[in-house]
């Protein structure tokens, strides 16, 4: 028992253990971004206020947007360590660990541990993987349930275990993708097996009539019964708003989220640095390649031009949309320094000038900032910066000693170093990795805050300040949700809580804050004079309207 206790679980208990150094440690050191991090912890925050679990709400109304798999997650994070930012990222750390623990028990199987811990690596430490799993966005949870579903069909194809259990676990995953995200889950997996089936000349296999009527049946199961459940009880514009919402996305730029063309495989490029630059080199296979390896290697290919050609066409353009890649892009990047180590791919000169040529530009954006927070004074006064509110969000008591410097210069020479002076292939991973591990880290812990600072911090410390009191608190000129969590709004007993007009212009049983941008400002005061203003800081106007002021 002990001996094979060891020998099988001893390397899920260290990944286990480095997951947890890893995504833990932080998750509460700054405050929640706005929008969707604000915007999935305040829906778990009003289901505990409610005790409604069954319907995702913002300002306690139906939110069709998302379906609740991971907002459950979220509020029962929250239910044991409070309403808090490390509640509210929790989850994702959770489902960074159970990651690491697929992708080596995948490359064990499809190669061997070598490979499982060279692909494990790769994805915990690139940056945009790493960052990736220390937030509270839903497409961790979502990304993960997609590729086990893939992977799942991908043992169907290659009749590796019985058919009817590898294909009822695919639509198992891809229902729970449905449940946590919406019906990309399924879109993705079908565009996927589509043009797999296509090259690959799969037809009768994948369109037997029995496993289409299996999947189907076990997919509605999964990833319908929450929808089921809201038609059963009358919310039937509940789906009809959803569908609506996917189709939008598709058609146009939501919230303002726009991007040029290729915005998706730049962000690939560079975000997932280190292992893009060899993802380059491994995406073609080797010679005399085994043939599960050349099909999971396929299978892996198309799944990367789905996602970025997917979302390039889609117009929203947000970071997070391609993560789905960071599967295929770590795959062929852990290939090609799997074979490199085994002198069968090379480390080339040109890959060795991209990988510096991206660090220089992390390197040259970590030591302007500080250069630019000493001399936010003389930069704003200069009047360089056109925007009156940026020029105001720059002028934020940020404390920066210079010492900040240090992350780029460590990171660059500690990177230099190992692509250029050591020759032990294993120690050079080693370095790499670890310099970009350093340089993530670091800018998480000691810079990221003072971004937040300049970003949003102030108005979030306005809705902290007012939380206590019995009022209504809204926005004016821009979008957001920190004032419904950080101010904590409790359950409203007015039926014109969310009735903009009513709160500006309308008497009120309640005080009532807004919150505007000093580009709006004047906009608000000559449209709204039944408001105080309180005061302006950091590009930031406060307004109140005492409770039941005439209009």
């Amino acid at each position: 028992m002990k001996t094979v206790f060891n020998t099988k679980f001893n390397n899920y208990i260290l990944i286990s253990l480095l997951g947890l150094i890893l995504y833990v440690p932080f998750l509460g050191s700054v405050h929640l971004f706005d929008w969707d991090e604000i915007n999935f912890a305040e829906s778990a925050r009003e289901m505990l206020v409610t005790s409604n679990f069954l319907d995702v709400q913002i300002n306690y109304e139906i939110f069709w947007e998302k379906p609740p798999l991971f907002i459950w997650l979220q509020a029962l994070s929250m239910r044991i360590f409070g309403v808090n930012e490390f509640a509210a990222r929790l989850p994702n750390a959770l489902v960074g660990i159970a990651t690491l623990l697929v992708l080596f028990g995948i490359g064990k199987k499809l190669f061997n541990e070598k490979f499982g811990w060279i692909w494990l690596s790769s994805y915990a430490l690139s940056v945009l993987s790493f960052l990736y799993f220390k937030s509270g966005i839903i497409d961790p949870l979502f990304n993960l349930f997609i590729f086990l579903g893939i992977y799942q069909f991908i043992l169907f194809s290659q009749e590796d275990g019985s058919k009817w259990y590898r294909t009822g676990f695919s639509a198992f995953f891809i229902g729970l993708g449905i449940l946590t995200k919406g019906p990309v889950a399924l879109l993705l997996f079908l565009l996927t097996a589509f043009i797999y089936m296509i090259f690959r000349k799969k037809y009768k296999k994948f369109l037997d009539f029995k496993i289409i009527i299996w999947y189907i049946t076990i997919l509605s199961i999964v990833g319908g019964f929450w929808f089921i459940l809201q038609y059963i009880n009358g919310n039937a514009h509940i789906l009809q708003d959803f569908i609506i919402y996917q189709i939008r996305l598709f058609q146009t730029k939501d919230a303002g989220h726009g991007g040029f063309l290729f915005y998706h495989f730049v962000i690939v490029l560079i975000g997932l640095f280190p292992i893009s630059i060899w993802a380059l080199s491994g995406m073609k296979t080797v010679v005399d390649e085994s043939v599960a390896r050349q099909n999971f290697h396929f299978w892996m290919k198309i799944l990367l031009w789905v996602v970025l050609i997917l979302f390039t066409i889609v117009k929203t353009k947000i970071v997070h949309y391609s993560s789905m890649a960071y599967f295929p892009v770590t795959f062929f990047g852990s290939y090609f320094l799997y074979y490199w180590l085994d002198d069968r791919k090379i480390f080339t000169k040109w890959m060795k000038i991209s990988l510096a040529g991206i660090a220089l530009l992390f390197t040259l954006a970590i030591v302007s900032l500080p250069i630019i927070g000493i001399n936010a004074k003389k930069i704003i006064a200069s009047g360089i910066i056109k925007d009156s509110f940026a020029n105001a969000n720059l002028g934020a008591a940020v404390s920066w000693t210079g010492a900040e410097i240090s992350i780029g210069i460590i990171f660059i020479l500690a990177l230099f170093i190992g692509l250029f002076n050591i020759k032990k292939k294993v120690l050079q991973i080693i370095v790499i990795f670890g310099a970009t591990l350093f340089f993530t880290y670091t800018t998480m812990v000691w810079i990221v805050p003072k971004i937040e600072a300049y970003s949003q911090r102030t108005a979030i410390d306005f809705y902290e300040e007012i939380a206590s009191e019995n009022a209504y608190v809204t926005t004016f000129g821009f979008k957001s949700y920190a004032h419904l969590f950080y101010a904590k709004k409790p359950v409203p007993t007015n039926l014109n809580h969310n009735n903009i007009d009513w709160l500006l212009n309308e008497n009120t049983e309640q005080n009532v804050y807004v919150v505007t941008k000093n580009i709006k400002a004047k906009e608000f005061e000559n449209s709204h004079p039944n408001f105080k203003k309180l005061y302006e800081k950091n590009g930031f106007v406060f307004y109140k309207k005492n409770q039941l002021s005439q209009p």
